[in-house]
């Protein structure tokens, strides 16, 4: 692992020094994690699995909002945990989490960004048809036979914003399966199923949870995904492809069957579409699953992953020195001998072949050459094995070549492992073509052939093992390393056949380990009204809200703004935090305008505050996770689709009855003024075009143009999306897989199509943001990113770093009951959790920052479950509760991140926050039990005899997702943490 200084930004180059950086962790092989139930949906039937959402109970209006992904992981998880034995043998429900990966928008997102943009569309169809000498009756009439025509096949449901949400579907099996743990969906390109494995073998080695159930899944919900990646050179397609889709035809599907969808101008006619498939696996430890008499398909000893950070557009790294490092650090991770694999198996979009295939796949496990000398593990050597004198190294036929779908995207990784997995549990090789070998004369490893016997292991005493690897385009390498257990092959007894234990208990204040404390080195954040961290805290201290009426470029009033009304096509307000989006990348960096044109306005705003963040430039040394919460829908994916239909739509506009008097020269004309009007006038796709449709993208970006050798990812867990990415950053610096990790969040949540679901579910205010008021009436949208270089502490001591705090705990859960209505339960054992962490008590925290909703509901659901952990013991003083969303409005998945930074200034400055907009206390709240006081002006915030000051900072989600993060001042003279 090198010394990643951070690039010069006119030679684009990283310096790398070899050495690693004192103290980081050494690797040592951890428990091996067990697969104890696996499922995965045929492919090539996807469209034709039928869902029974009763027996999940799904209300049918909910029902009516949810995307088709959504509906099959809910399938996909019944079946995995069926063939766990489920439910006639208990699973740990109470710490069982549920991770999914998915890559692009989903069908619903489409649906509703479509639906939200047909009121312009249809508006200058009307314009046009004027123009073209439809009288103005006629064009009318026009507009709104568009609009109804389009609606009906589009559908929609007050319940969309909910329902349309890629985490909503864990939050969704969490509550059909009552699993209590905690819940999140990630994405990162190809790696994305490399990425969800990888957080949940931290998760169990850490004892964070005790099973995890994680689903991966992939659909071609619009050829425009499929285009677009062909543009960057990595697909097939072509006229005779055979894989090709018809122009037009994903499009029509994510449109609700909108008719008439055609491609971008100069698209290629055909596209290598997406591979769907969905599939999902059960993990526990070794040693639970041989307590508890589980079948174990196969056995996941080590799962790496590795960054390649180049600037520019985002490419995958043909580093085949990264590559084999990444090989070599996971097999002595996961302490196996290379010589000891007899299978690789390799996922990218773009499989090597022949003598290529034998070098980058088969990496330190395989060589060409016979007589080379065999690769040995030198366990105090970071940068991997080197060759060493010894035995021949095996016969090349020794080693078996696989190919998995790179198409598969998300699904990529973990259909890999469950045909792995299935091999090494039945003793035969996995089923599928040969990989060619004509270039390397026959000398290349070969593939199985299907269904092949697999030999027992190179050696007595030596089980089969098996690599799956992986590279992703924006730069990942990923290194999965599979063995197999001794049981039960197949046709032998089911684990739900067994008579199994009783469930076990665990008390939610049961004795943990230590966590290691997280240092917080850096910090920035932009958000309504502040342009970086100073200005965030000069608003707070103002004690004025940076809340008011959006701008008219956000959102047309006359198209979509109706004061009272509640419906499915209208925002009832105008009101929201605002945050312009940047023009121009920050000066030290070199992006191009093209590509910076083609990025999503997440990612603008987020290079904008990693400038403040990385000011000055400074060093960080080994590997690192740049964790970003968001949605796992970008916006500039949705729009990109929005207008792939509609520049299909061009027959149905000239087909519209009201315009049958034009003539043929008059109906020519209309589209020419329409193509004109709306913009969409041809210049195909730029290669830079899929980069801005990545939710990954923005850490993809952040740790490419900053040189960081750190893998980047999204997280996605509703309105906890910040916090529950500073999880997964945490979780990597604790296990020692990370040396320093970049997590927050970003959202621009003041957009039309946002304020227009949420409106129809009545969740906005008709005034503005009112945490804890007796007036309040639900949340104002706000904009904002905030993002936080973190480290482990001792090392941040060791390299003098500025701690602005120190995290001392994250916990999480899930309610399993409602996806909308808070509940009491699930906060309190998120609170729980973050303490079993601690040696400290909660009547010793000073502040919490609530998630501070401003609905009635939520603010008493959020007091009675601080009154149930935060009112025992004795108090000095009151415990200040405050809300950021007061100043900014509520921005979603930056939430936790806003919170978090007003309580990491507000403890720098010694100064207790105060709210805004608080007329009239709500009296239902019942502070005095705890007590608890909610301020309205600033304060001294007085460090207490003999410890440091303490805060907390929750976020709630919607799906019943839970955070409770426990922050602690860092005091030079103490000694740190106690």
């Amino acid at each position: 692992m090198g010394n990643i200084w951070f690039a010069d930004r006119r030679s684009s180059r990283v310096m790398t020094s070899d050495p690693p950086p004192p103290g980081a962790a050494s690797a040592r092989p951890g428990e091996p994690v067990a697969i104890v139930g696996v499922a995965a949906l045929d492919p090539g039937t996807l469209d034709d699995v039928v869902v029974d959402v009763a027996r999940f109970g799904i209300p049918p209006l909910q029902a009516r909002s949810m995307n088709r992904m959504q509906l099959l992981m809910l399938e996909t998880a019944r079946r995995c945990l069926a063939d766990a034995g489920h439910p006639a043998r208990p699973l740990p429900a109470e710490r069982t989490d549920v991770v999914t990966g998915l890559c692009f928008a989903l069908d619903r997102q489409h649906a509703n960004a479509l639906r939200v943009e047909l009121p312009r569309y249809a508006r200058e169809v009307e314009r046009a048809a004027v123009a073209a000498g439809a009288d103005p009756d006629s064009a009318a009439r026009a507009g709104d036979e568009l609009r109804g025509l389009l609606t009906r096949r589009l559908g929609g449901s007050p319940h969309d914003r909910v329902g349309e949400m890629a985490s909503t579907i864990p939050a969704r099996v969490a509550a059909a399966f009552t699993l209590r743990g905690r819940t999140l969906a990630v994405e990162s390109a190809e790696a994305t199923s490399f990425v969800a494995l990888a957080h949940a073998l931290e998760q169990l080695r850490a004892k964070g949870s005790d099973a995890v159930l994680v689903l991966t899944g992939q659909r071609d919900e619009s050829p425009y995904a499929a285009w677009a990646l062909d543009e960057k050179g990595r697909g097939g397609g072509g006229r005779g492809s055979g894989a090709g889709v018809t122009p037009g035809a994903g499009a029509a599907r994510g449109a609700g069957q909108a008719s008439g969808a055609g491609r971008p101008s100069d698209a290629p006619l055909s596209a290598r579409p997406l591979t769907p498939g969905v599939g999902a696996v059960l993990l526990k430890r070794l040693s639970d699953a041989v307590r508890d008499q589980d079948r174990v398909y196969a056995t996941i000893l080590d799962c790496t992953l590795r960054h390649d950070p180049r600037p520019g557009c985002f490419r995958p790294s043909r580093s085949a020195e990264l590559r084999q490092r990444t090989a070599a650090a996971s097999l002595r991770a996961a302490g196996v001998d290379p010589g000891t694999v007899q299978y690789v198996e390799y996922v990218d979009s773009a499989v090597p072949t022949g003598a290529e295939a034998t070098a980058v796949l088969a990496g330190p496990v395989a060589t060409s050459d016979p007589s080379a000398p065999v690769a040995t593990i030198d366990p105090t050597d970071p940068t991997g094995p080197e060759p060493a004198a010894g035995p021949p190294h095996r016969p090349p036929d020794a080693v078996r070549l696989g190919t998995g779908d790179g198409r598969a995207f998300a699904h990529a990784g973990l259909a890999s492992l469950l045909k792995v997995a299935l091999a090494l549990h039945q003793g035969r090789y996995p089923d599928q073509a040969a990989v060619p070998d004509a270039e390397s004369g026959g000398t290349a490893p070969r593939s199985p052939q299907p269904g092949a016997p697999w030999p027992t292991g190179v050696r007595a005493g030596v089980p089969r093992r098996a690599v799956v690897q992986g590279a992703s385009l924006t730069g990942t390498f990923s290194h999965l390393v599979l063995e197999e257990h001794p049981g039960p092959r197949a046709g032998g007894p089911r684990a739900g056949d067994r008579p199994g234990p009783r469930g076990r208990t665990r008390r939610a204040w049961a004795a943990a380990t230590r966590a290691v404390p997280v240092a917080v080195v850096g910090l920035g954040g932009r958000f309504a009204g502040a342009a970086d961290a100073a200005g965030f805290w000069r608003v707070v201290s103002s004690g004025r809200t940076r809340i008011g009426p959006v701008p008219d470029a956000v959102l047309d009033r006359d198209l979509y703004h109706s004061p009272g009304a509640l419906s499915l096509t209208h925002s009832y307000t105008d009101q929201g935090g605002h945050v312009p989006v940047p023009d121009e990348p920050p000066e030290d960096l070199a992006v191009l305008p093209p590509r910076y044109a083609a990025l999503d306005g997440a990612q603008r705003l987020a290079l904008a505050v990693a400038a403040e963040l990385f000011a000055p430039r400074q060093v960080l040394g080994g590997r690192g996770v740049v964790a970003v919460g968001g949605t796992l829908g970008p916006t500039r994916e949705r729009r990109a689709h929005a207008g792939l239909v509609l520049d299909g739509l061009e027959e149905t506009v000239v087909g519209l009855p009201a315009l049958a008097g034009l003539s043929a020269l008059g109906q020519k004309r209309l589209l020419e003024r329409l193509r004109e009007r709306t913009g969409r006038v041809g210049g195909g796709l730029p290669p830079a075009l899929l980069d801005g449709c990545l939710a990954s993208g923005v850490a993809a970006l952040l740790a490419n143009e900053y040189g960081l050798d750190a893998v980047p990812l999204a997280v996605e867990a509703a309105c906890a999306s910040s916090l529950a990415a500073l999880d997964v950053a945490v979780a990597a610096l604790r296990s020692g897989t990370a040396d320093y990790a970049l997590a927050g969040g970003v959202e621009l949540a003041c957009n039309v199509r946002d304020m227009v679901l949420c409106s129809a579910l009545g969740l906005l205010s008709h005034s503005r943001n009112a945490p804890f008021d007796a007036g309040a009436d639900g949340f104002t949208p706000g904009d904002g990113c905030g993002l936080f270089l973190l480290k482990r502490y001792d090392d941040a001591r060791r390299d003098g770093d500025t701690v602005h705090g120190v995290i001392r705990a994250v916990g999480a859960s899930n309610d399993a009951k409602s996806l909308i209505a808070p509940d009491v339960a699930g906060q309190v054992r998120a609170m729980q959790r973050a303490f079993a962490q601690v040696d400290f008590e909660p009547c010793t925290v000073d502040y919490l920052e609530a998630h501070g909703t401003g609905t009635k509901v939520g603010d008493r659901v959020e007091i009675a479950a601080a009154a149930r952990l935060y009112a025992g013991g004795p108090r000095a003083e009151p415990l200040r509760i405050g809300s950021a969303k007061s100043f900014f409005g509520h921005t979603f998945a930056a939430a936790g991140s806003a919170g978090l930074l007003r309580t990491l200034l507000a403890l720098r400055a010694g100064t207790l926050p105060p709210n805004t907009l608080l007329r009239t206390l709500n009296p239902a709240l019942g502070l005095a039990a705890i007590p608890a006081e909610i301020l309205t002006e600033e304060r001294p915030w007085t460090r207490p005899p003999g410890r440091p000051r303490r805060a907390a900072v929750s976020s709630f989600g919607t799906g019943g997702i839970n955070y409770h993060v426990l922050v602690e001042e860092h005091r030079e003279e103490g000694s740190g943490p106690r």
